[in-house]
């Protein structure tokens, strides 16, 4: 891949949890590395505006750490990486928090729950100071990512006041170093489901399989126009299916038995890290690595935080009902795997705030009828995704028709008072709460758009091995043994060439002079 190419990448923004997956290594590899490792490591001090972690009933503690990639330049490699340095330089801090993962490790270390919160959430912000730059604030109401202006111990505040879920523990990785870990374990496998071509992240794969390194591996995280509905939401779903590539591989006795890949990958992450205190050593990094390692693959389940949009701005969003049940179960400490209930931990108390109580309220689907309208052109699509709501037990009063005139989304209008009903609809289909909205007359009409030629799941929604219940319903949930899964390319016009709209299969097709990401 040439220079050129290279530098005009925007910085990735994401992958926290390699923290995590990374040390595992490190645990194999020997006591006698641990000083010259320890020397790698930055430490920052959060304080305890995080809350604190409750034992279970047998007096094992859980561990939550909040991982963070921020969009903060703060050294000549993620200038070169990220760009946008020519006229400030290297920052010495700043930034924001575009991605962050909430890593909750059972008290009993029989299972892991990774939870994305999207970054374009808006919430109410905790007043803050930050300790090493003196700035303060008085609390507002802001994008959940923005509070790590104010240094990281404000970043874990905001999230404990969202969520109710204790933080005690922060991990934060720069764009250079995941570049470098994709490479010390030898790059990581991922699929696309189709052909795709993001032109502002330039991720360029053909359909199937593909092990990207460095710089590619960097294009993907950070798609968010060319996998789902072309949204920050979508983009979580691919980065969770990379994740969990990284931790199948991390774990494999490949990797943990080669004393030169383990060095490679541990100097890598530990030169990439800035942690709070108490994982500020090696030594303490490798504790955590054997409490991941006993969580078999098939209990890390990864989760994205249910959200609505916001009635303020459409290009932001609020926390769903939902989102409460599933911050009951992570602060409660159980588990969201499936099968997984031999072994678990004992519930721990849920925390009273700022988490509700009371479940989150149902409407039983049987009682629910929707009006399913063609707007494709193409016979017979309103019967089929009406009878697959039937067939999980929607109401009778579920018909099929011909959409007025044709459509090019999908979309669900609901009555007054039907949200409630819109969105478990939507939630059985696969289909994204943003494409909910009032209005369609008295009930619920779904118009089924040229986005939506085939099947009866939504595309981008077809990774979903976890049961959708009151916790996990439309949170994407998938545990990390899934291989062979494949990122849904998108098929909304949210990439263009030359100042034309497309697809980003489209735009693969076009870009013919353009190398694929993997060449």
């Amino acid at each position: 891949m040439n220079t050129h190419r290279a530098r005009r990448r925007r910085p990735l923004r994401l992958l926290g949890l390699v923290l995590a997956l990374v040390v595992i290594a490190a645990s194999g590899a020997g006591w006698w590395f641990y000083q010259r490792l320890d020397g790698n490591i930055r430490s920052v001090s959060i304080g305890a505006r995080g809350g604190t972690e409750r034992p279970d009933a047998s007096g094992r503690t859980p561990v939550d750490i909040l991982v963070i990639g921020s969009d903060g330049r703060t050294s000549a490699a993620d200038c070169g990486l990220g760009g946008g340095c020519a006229h400030t330089g290297v920052q010495k801090g700043g930034g924001n928090a575009d991605v962050e993962l909430l890593v909750h490790i059972a008290a009993d270390r029989s299972n892991a729950t990774v939870l994305s919160i999207p970054r374009d959430t808006v919430t109410e912000i905790p007043a803050c100071r930050d300790s090493a730059t003196g700035a303060s604030e008085s609390g507002y109401r802001g994008q959940i990512n923005s509070a790590l202006r104010y240094g990281p111990a404000c970043q874990v505040a905001a999230v404990h006041r969202l969520t109710g879920i204790p933080v005690t523990h922060y991990a934060q990785l720069d764009f250079s170093g995941v570049v470098k870990m994709s490479d010390a374990v030898g790059g990581v496998s991922v699929c696309v489901s189709d052909d795709v071509y993001d032109t502002y992240s330039h991720l360029k794969l053909s359909k199937g399989t593909h092990t990207l390194k460095g710089v590619a591996a960097l294009e993907f995280l950070r798609s968010r126009h060319g996998f789902g509905d072309g949204s920050d939401l979508g983009r979580t779903v691919s980065q969770h299916l990379f994740l969990g590539a990284v931790l199948r591989k991390v774990k494999s006795g490949d990797t943990l038995t080669d004393p030169a890949a383990v060095y490679r990958l541990a100097d890598a992450a530990t030169k990439a890290l800035t942690v709070d205190d108490g994982l500020g050593s090696v030594r303490a990094l490798v504790a955590l690595a054997a409490d991941l390692n006993k969580v078999p693959t098939g209990r890390v389940t990864f989760v994205t935080m249910q959200t609505d949009p916001d009635p303020d701005d459409t290009d932001r969003v609020v926390v769903a009902p939902e989102a409460r049940a599933l911050f009951a179960d992570i602060a409660g400490d159980r588990s969201l795997s499936a099968g997984s209930g031999a072994g678990r931990s004992t519930p721990s108390p849920v925390p009273s705030s700022p988490v509700p109580s009371s479940p989150v309220p149902s409407v039983p689907v049987s009682r629910i009828a929707v009006r399913v309208e063609n707007g494709t052109g193409i016979t017979g699509r309103a019967a089929a995704v009406a009878g697959a709501l039937t067939a999980q037990g929607f109401g009778s009063g579920t018909v099929a028709g011909n959409a007025p005139r044709s459509a090019p989304t999908t979309t669900l209008g609901y009555g007054p008072g039907l949200r409630e009903q819109a969105l478990r609809t939507a939630a059985a289909l696969g289909l994204p709460a943003s494409r909910t909205a009032p209005g369609g007359g008295a009930g619920l009409t779904l118009v089924i758009g040229a986005d939506w030629p085939s099947g009866t799941t939504y595309p981008g929604a077809a990774l979903s091995p976890v049961p959708a219940d009151g916790a996990t319903a439309r949170a994407h949930a998938a545990t990390a043994d899934r291989a062979g899964k494949c990122a849904q390319v998108g098929r909304y016009r949210t990439v263009s060439l030359d100042g034309v709209a497309m697809t980003p299969s489209q735009a693969y097709a076009l870009a013919k002079d353009v190398p694929d990401s993997d060449s």
